[in-house]
């Protein structure tokens, strides 16, 4: 047992005596493992950030809003004869003109009744040009005094009550006639047809009760009509005779106006349950991009700043104290900018105050990172080469000094050993 205890020992001590002489000194560890631990540290420090330049540019000036779109005519089709329908002359939705024939009803009981008012009429107007040629023939005689003054004046009256009853048959030969008419029902404007509500061979009642016929909208030009807040009243009001000034409607907020116009319509009160006011433009529609009950962006363009100050919308950052931007300095450390927003148009957002010309902005947001933190721009080496590479320049030539030096180094330790 004593002597596999010595031999134990023996190794241990040898082992231990090994490892002291292969070991680097420890002043020498501390200054490489430092060393390296500095470069990884700075190259992990600079982070790749998309990133772009705020522009000026001319904007416009605008006001948005939310409108419904209506039209500036629409007429509820009705019957103003009762009958059975015998035909509709359109499909449903179809485009009209003022005048078509849209429905047909029988018209065989109005056509009898017109022409009994005709033969009445041509009755009596007979009867009238017998008493006048009566009046006539007894004229001179009632001169010469062969007929009493009291048979000629019953000739008068005659003709003159047959003159009143030829009048009346006429009337009623009109009123006839009109009822005929009123048997092919046609379009009262020109524009779009809705629903058709009868088909053919139901009867028809007179106009005064009932669902109409078709309902008949125009389309070209339409009215938008939105509200605005009132404190922005006076504004438009200010701009409202200038030629610049147009109203656009947008069916999607992101994409391009569909029609412009010009304002047409002010409301003279203010609602005082929402403390907004009534407006309405007139448009252009011939391609009808917009239809009536759809609700559309409307944006009020007052006028144009020349010069304003633009960044995308993804650079802008909502916080608790409002909105902000990461800008990049020009040592390309990273800064919170607080910034006041004037308006946004699109993807694009105008700034009132924080950001300048040229300055850059970030637009894609790196999770890890850090206001004061190094970045570098995706596709913009040159923006921060020259510190960059004065930077890795240096820590090249040291590095190699380094390494000669832990050679030299080492060369003298081996040179040295027992």
């Amino acid at each position: 047992m004593t002597l596999v205890f010595l031999v134990m020992c023996a190794v241990a001590a040898g082992g231990y005596w090994y490892w002291q002489k292969s070991s680097t000194p420890s002043g020498e560890v501390t200054a490489k493992s430092k060393g390296k631990g500095k470069g990884k540290g700075g190259r992990g420090g600079v982070l790749i950030v998309k990133a772009t330049r705020a522009v000026v540019k001319p904007m416009p000036v605008l006001i948005e809003a939310v409108g419904t779109v209506e039209p500036e005519h629409s007429v509820q089709v009705r019957a103003q004869v009762s009958g059975v329908l015998q035909s509709v002359m359109f499909k449903e939705g179809d485009r009209v003109q003022a005048g078509q024939a849209l429905f047909q009803i029988d018209p065989r009981t109005f056509r009898a009744q017109y022409n009994q008012a005709q033969a009445a009429l041509a009755r009596d107007k007979a009867q009238l040009e017998n008493a006048r040629a009566q009046q006539e023939r007894l004229e001179p005689l009632l001169k010469r005094e062969f007929i009493t003054r009291q048979e000629y004046d019953v000739a008068v009256t005659s003709a003159k009550s047959l003159e009143a009853t030829v009048q009346a048959d006429q009337a009623v030969a009109e009123q006839a006639r009109i009822q005929l008419d009123f048997a092919s029902i046609r379009a009262p404007i020109s524009g779009r047809t809705g629903t058709l509500a009868v088909k053919p061979g139901n009867l028809v009642p007179a106009a005064g009760g009932g669902t109409p016929l078709v309902t008949i909208n125009s389309m070209d030009p339409i009215l938008v009509a939105f509200s605005i807040p009132e404190r922005q009243l006076e504004e438009i009001r200010r701009y409202q005779s200038d030629a610049e000034m147009r109203i656009e409607i947008l069916p999607d907020r992101s994409g391009p106006p569909a029609a412009d116009g010009k304002l047409v319509f002010i409301d003279n009160t203010v609602t005082q349950q929402t403390g907004t006011v009534l407006l309405k433009t007139r448009v252009a529609n011939s391609k009808e991009a917009i239809w009536p009950g759809q609700f559309v962006n409307v944006r009020i363009v007052l006028t144009v700043e020349p010069e304003a100050v633009v960044v995308p919308e993804v650079a802008v950052q909502p916080g608790q104290e409002g909105s902000f931007v990461y800008l990049i300095d020009e040592e390309s450390k990273v800064r919170v900018q607080p910034v006041k927003i004037s308006r946004q148009i699109g993807a694009e957002v105008v700034i009132a105050s924080g950001v300048k010309r040229n300055d850059y902005v970030i637009t894609e947001i790196p999770q890890a990172l850090t206001p004061g933190g190094t970045v570098q721009i995706a596709g913009a080496e040159g923006r921060s080469a020259g510190e960059k590479g004065k930077g890795k320049g240096k820590g090249r030539g040291k590095g190699k000094g380094d390494k000669k030096d832990e050679t030299k180094s080492e060369s003298k330790s081996a040179g040295k050993a027992p």
